[in-house]
């Protein structure tokens, strides 16, 4: 089962990176961003193949290491 992860800041939370990008695209001549957010995206390949016990470790996995859930949101999918 392969689990996709999506982590984001949380809003409010400054993201440097983002602003970054966002400046950057402007200066390169792309017009009408108002504002860009980065994350990061993570593929775990799982040997589980029971779905609510690999939506429950992912999870598990999420909270106590892949995302910091002070500052960021986590949501992922299992295929």
């Amino acid at each position: 089962m392969l689990a996709r992860i999506h982590v984001t800041l949380k809003n409010g939370v400054l993201d440097p990176q983002g602003k970054a990008i966002e400046n950057t695209l402007q200066n390169m001549g792309f017009s009408g961003i108002d504002a860009a957010r980065q994350g990061k995206y993570i593929e775990l390949d799982l040997a589980e193949t029971d779905r609510a016990k690999a939506e429950a470790h992912v999870d598990d996995m999420c909270r106590k290491l892949i995302a910091n859930t002070v500052i960021e949101n986590y949501s992922f999918t299992l295929e």
